[in-house]
C-alpha cells in the first residue's frame, strides 16, 4: 500500500501551486479527481514546453507533470447542474483543494462554510497569492507576482543592473511544500478528533520564509537587503564560472575550501584565477575534480544535460508513462521516497474529460439518464 491509501481529494485548482498539492497526494496513493473546463482552459495546459513543439490544450508537458495520476471531470461551474455535481463530490471526499481568486468559490455557493455543512469532516485547503482576507486578500496574480511582492525579484541580479528576480513564478514551487505539510497535520488532527478544518495558504507569506535572514537582519540592524550578483556574505570566492563548453558553480565555504582550491588550481584561489583555470577545461571534469576534493561545485545543466544527470537518473526522478495521444511522456518522479509505503506515478495527467464517464457511474453512482443530460445542456464541458 501507499501512505494515503483510501484517501478521496476533490481537486480544484488549476495551474501550478495548487495542482502541484494534489499531485503530491496522488504519488502516495490517494484518489484525486480533478475538475477543469474546456469552456476557459487551465492556464497551464498553454505553457510550454509542448509535445513536438506544438502548442495545443493536451501537449503541455508542465500540465502534464502537475497532474500525473490525477482522475480528470470536466464541468462548466457556471452551470448550476455542474455545481450539484460538485456537491456531490465533496460529500465523498475527505479534502478539497481550491485556487480561484478569493470570493470565486462563495460565488458559487461552494465555500467553506456551505462544504462543511455538506461534509462535516472535510478539510478545505485555499491557496491563493496573498491570502484569503487583508487589505490585498483579492489581489490575483501568478508566482512571478508572488516573487515579487515576497522580496524576492529585488534580491536576485546585479547591483548595477535592474532586478531580474528568480527563474519562473518562484512562490509557484515554494507555496505548495508549506500547504502540504499543514494539510498532512490537518489529516493527522482528524484521525484524533473526526474533525475538518480549513486552511487558507498565502503564497507570499510562504515564500517569505526563505528570507528569513534578511528579514531578521533589517528587524536588528535596519539594513536593507541588496541584491549582489553571485556574491554570497559567508563564502568566497562564490560563483559561476565559464567552462570550454559550458558553466560550473561553486563555492568556497572555509579555509580547508580554499587550500584545496588552490593546491588543485596552483595558483591563488581568486576569481580571476579560478576563470582562468575553467575556461580551459569541461564543465563535468571540472565538476570532478573540484566534488573530489570536497569543494561544492556542479556543472550548470541545461534542460537536456539534466535528463542525463546520474545522480536524478539513480533516484528514477524521471518517469515514462503512456500518453494516448503521444505515446510517452515523462514526468517527475515522486519527491518523497519511503521504504514501507512507497510512492508511484501510475497513469498520466488526464486528457479533457477523459474519466468522465468513470466518476460519474463508478464514483457517485449517476445512472445514463442523468449523465446524458448533464452532457445535453453541456454541463460536462
Amino acid at each position: 500500500m501507499r501512505a494515503l491509501e483510501g484517501l478521496k481529494v476533490l481537486d480544484l485548482c488549476w495551474v501550478v501551486a495548487g495542482p502541484a498539492v494534489g499531485r503530491v497526494l496522488a504519488d502516495h496513493g490517494a484518489e484525486v479527481v480533478r475538475i477543469e473546463s474546456s469552456t476557459r482552459l487551465d492556464t497551464a495546459r498553454l505553457i510550454g514546453p509542448f509535445h513536438g513543439g506544438v502548442q495545443t490544450p493536451e501537449s503541455s508537458v508542465l500540465y502534464g507533470d502537475v497532474n500525473a495520476g490525477k482522475l480528470g471531470l470536466t464541468l462548466n461551474l457556471k452551470l448550476e447542474p455542474a455545481r450539484a455535481v460538485v456537491r456531490d463530490l465533496v460529500r465523498r471526499s475527505d479534502v478539497v483543494l481550491e485556487s480561484f481568486s478569493p470570493g470565486v468559490m462563495d460565488g458559487w455557493g461552494l465555500g467553506y462554510e456551505r462544504l462543511r455543512e455538506l461534509n462535516p469532516s472535510v478539510i478545505v485547503l485555499s491557496t491563493s497569492l496573498m491570502g484569503q482576507t487583508g487589505p490585498y486578500g483579492h489581489f490575483a496574480g501568478y508566482g512571478n507576482v508572488g516573487a515579487a511582492m515576497s522580496g524576492f525579484q529585488s534580491l536576485v541580479g546585479w547591483p548595477d543592473r535592474a532586478p531580474f528576480g528568480p527563474y519562473g513564478p518562484y512562490s509557484d514551487y515554494v507555496a505548495p511544500r508549506f500547504a502540504l505539510v499543514v494539510l498532512l497535520a490537518a489529516l493527522d488532527r482528524r484521525l484524533e478528533s473526526g474533525e475538518g478544518c480549513y486552511i487558507d495558504a498565502a503564497q507570499v507569506e510562504s515564500a517569505v520564509h526563505f528570507l528569513a535572514p534578511q528579514v531578521l537582519d533589517f528587524e536588528t540592524t535596519g539594513r536593507v537587503a541588496e541584491r549582489n550578483g553571485n556574491q554570497d556574505p559567508q563564502m568566497a570566492p562564490h560563483g559561476v564560472y565559464r567552462c570550454s563548453d559550458g558553466w560550473v558553480a561553486l563555492a568556497v565555504r572555509d579555509d580547508r575550501d580554499r587550500r584545496a582550491l588552490a593546491e588543485l588550481l596552483g595558483v591563488t584561489a581568486d576569481d580571476d584565477g579560478i576563470a582562468s583555470w575553467t575556461i580551459e577545461r569541461r564543465a563535468h571534469e571540472v565538476e570532478e575534480l573540484l566534488q573530489a576534493r570536497g569543494i561544492p561545485a556542479h556543472e550548470a545543466l541545461d534542460s537536456e544535460s539534466a535528463l542525463r544527470d546520474p545522480q536524478l537518473l539513480a533516484r528514477g526522478h524521471f518517469v515514462e508513462l503512456e500518453h494516448p495521444l503521444y505515446g510517452r511522456t515523462v514526468v517527475q518522479g515522486p519527491r518523497h521516497r519511503l521504504s514501507e509505503t512507497p510512492a508511484a506515478v501510475d497513469r498520466p495527467a488526464p486528457t479533457l474529460g477523459r474519466d468522465n464517464d468513470h466518476v460519474l457511474r463508478e464514483l457517485l453512482g449517476y445512472d445514463g439518464d442523468r449523465i446524458g443530460h448533464l452532457n445535453e445542456i453541456g454541463a460536462l464541458t
